[in-house]
Order: structure tokens, then C-alpha cells, then sequence
């Protein structure tokens, strides 16, 4: 159920991928327990979409194989509709900007546009999250390249009455701040193209570090740190309309004791990247990011739209084994951040 803040109601948001950690957790009872903690939505990511698949045929299907995803993704449409929650957006469609023009990667990221729309429009949802690629091979691309990309993916989904929620992952190669998706958006200039804003990604990125003893990002003082992280937050409140912030996704993180080593890991994931995957707690549960510092910059574009919970804690099982408990947890979270 939505928030009541200043007089408007703010609509609440459950990521799927972000609840569950037993394969018993299937996504119906996954849906159900978000339901029942109130929230009004769910972003449904496609490892769900393949799990139910299993669940219901018995093996995976073949993440290409669009036609069956189109089918599961039908029958996912009625449980969400069973439970009165709607699909916000489909996530994470990753590493699509950037390539060189002919190339097979590009030519493969378009591919999986035209699939994953096809998985929107069964599944009902308008909304694709992009995340800024991470791939090491557009290290040198230039912001106009990567919004010209944008700019055609968001034209293909404007035909279809689709829109695209472009974030800023922390680790990402080219766009890891929300300035730089911001500018991207802007250079794009389409209607239809918006932001995806992530308290994890901003406070993880331009003022932690999990590389470092101090938890913080290192090489200036931590006065000029602080100045550092208010003029951004500043800038973001001032120069962001708040139509063009689709949604803003809500985690903390903990500081990593002993820190993480500075490098990639064996599968090329960058130390802030491997950060997000298991170490994103709710909000006032052990983490240390200044969460509230962002949802009030995001708050005060005008923003009053989409509050979604995406979190990624590896001591989840242990702290709240029962998915309605959790969830409830997390509704609690976001009441509390509104609240303060």
C-alpha cells in the first residue's frame, strides 16, 4: 500500500530477486508474502521468469528462447494479478550501450531488446530497467555514442508504448554516477527514457568503498568527502526533474571487515560489483550508507513516485528465514526512511 508522506501517497515497490533463498522460495509464494507485507508492486527480474519455467516444465528454459519466455511470462501475469500487485518493471537488462556499430555484441544487445520486449509486453509491464554497462571494452566511448544507443533502443520501445528506467551501476566502466546517466538521458532526449536512481549505487559509489579500511572512498579528507557527497546531493535535488526519476530503489551496505581485495574477481566482477551482490541489507539493519541523505535529495526534485526495495543480504536466511516476515521488514524500512 502506498506511504502517506507531505500529503501525497508514495507507491511501494518489492524487487523479486530480492527475497528468497531456498529453491521452495518460488516466485508465487515469493509474490504472495510481498502482497501481504502491502506492497503495491513487484520489479520481476528474468532469473525469476526462468526459475517459474522450471517450476513448471521441469528445466530452465533457454534464456533465448523467447517464445517460451513469452508463455511463462503470461502465466506470471495471472499470479500477480491473483495477488492485486502490479509488474513495474522487468530488470536487469545489462551491458546493451557501447558497442561498436556492426559488431556481434551490439547486434546481440538488440536482439535481446526486441526478446525482453516481447517478455514486457506478455507479462504486462511498460517499464525495462538498463543498467550502465560494465563491460571493459567501452572504456573509451563517448557519452553522445552511448546515448545515441539509448536514444534508438528508447525509439523500439517508444512503438510499442514501452519505456526505459536507465541506472548507474557503481561499478560500472563508463556511467557509474547518476550525473552520468543523467547526462546520458538528457543527451538522449527521449520522453519515453528516465531514470533509475539506487541508493546503493550513489552512497556506494561517491562515498564508500569496500576496498578500504575506512569503509570510504579515500584520497581526500573526510571533511572534503562530506562537502563532496552534499554538493551532489545538491545538484541532484536542483537539476533532475522529477517526471524523468521513474522509480528510486532502496538498500544499504555493509562495511566489508576485512575489506575487499582491489581487483576483479575470477569472473572479471569489479570490487563494487561484487559489494552489490551479497552484502545490500535493508535500511537501519546493520548497514552504513547514508540512505537517508539520498531518498531526501530524490525527495526533493518533487519526486513522490515509485519506492521499490532491492536488496541483496547474504545474512538474510539468518535473520529472517520467512519471506513474509522479511517483507514485512522491509515495508517497516520504508516507513521508518519517510518517517526520520
Amino acid at each position: 500500500m502506498p506511504i502517506e508522506y507531505q500529503g501525497a501517497k508514495i507507491p511501494t515497490c518489492y524487487a523479486t530477486c530480492s527475497i528468497g533463498h531456498k529453491e521452495s522460495h518460488t516466485l508465487p509464494l515469493k509474490l504472495k508474502a510481498i502482497a501481504d507485507a502491502g506492497f503495491d508492486a513487484v520489479e520481476l527480474s528474468m532469473p525469476d521468469i526462468l526459475a517459474y519455467g522450471k517450476m513448471l516444465h521441469g528445466a530452465e528454459p533457454d534464456p533465448t528462447d523467447y517464445d517460451a519466455l513469452v508463455d511463462i511470462s503470461k502465466a506470471i501475469r495471472v499470479q500477480a494479478q491473483e495477488h492485486g500487485l502490479k509488474i513495474l518493471m522487468l530488470q536487469p537488462f545489462a551491458n546493451f550501450e557501447g558497442w561498436p556499430r556492426g559488431s556481434k555484441e551490439r547486434k546481440d544487445a538488440f536482439e535481446r531488446a526486441e526478446g525482453w520486449m516481447r517478455v514486457m509486453q506478455a507479462v504486462g509491464t511498460d517499464m525495462l530497467q538498463v543498467g550502465s554497462s560494465d563491460a571493459p571494452a567501452i572504456a573509451e566511448v563517448s557519452f553522445d555514442d552511448l546515448a545515441a544507443d539509448l536514444a534508438e533502443l528508447a525509439d523500439l520501445c517508444a512503438a510499442k508504448g514501452l519505456r526505459i528506467a536507465y541506472e548507474n551501476w557503481c561499478w560500472a566502466t563508463r556511467a557509474p554516477d547518476w550525473k552520468d546517466v543523467w547526462r546520458i538521458v538528457q543527451k538522449a532526449d527521449r520522453p519515453n527514457l528516465g531514470l533509475c536512481l539506487d541508493t546503493f549505487q550513489s552512497g556506494g559509489g561517491e562515498w564508500a568503498d569496500p576496498t578500504t579500511e575506512s569503509g570510504l572512498v579515500e584520497g581526500v579528507s573526510r571533511d572534503e568527502l562530506e562537502a563532496r557527497w552534499r554538493k551532489s546531493l545538491d545538484e541532484l535535488s536542483r537539476t533532475v526533474p522529477p517526471e524523468k526519476i521513474y522509480l528510486l530503489q532502496i538498500s544499504d551496505a555493509y562495511k566489508m571487515e576485512p575489506p575487499l581485495e582491489a581487483k576483479t574477481d575470477d569472473t572479471g566482477l569489479r570490487p563494487r560489483g561484487q559489494w552489490s551482490h551479497d552484502y545490500r541489507p535493508l535500511p537501519y539493519d546493520g548497514g552504513y550508507l547514508p540512505v537517508q541523505d539520498f531518498l531526501k535529495a530524490v525527495l526533493g526534485t518533487g519526486f513522490r513516485s515509485w519506492l521499490s526495495i532491492e536488496v541483496f543480504d547474504g545474512k538474510a536466511p539468518e535473520k529472517a528465514p520467512d519471506m513474509l516476515a522479511f517483507s514485512r521488514k522491509a515495508m517497516s524500512s520504508l516507513e521508518r526512511l519517510l518517517q526520520t
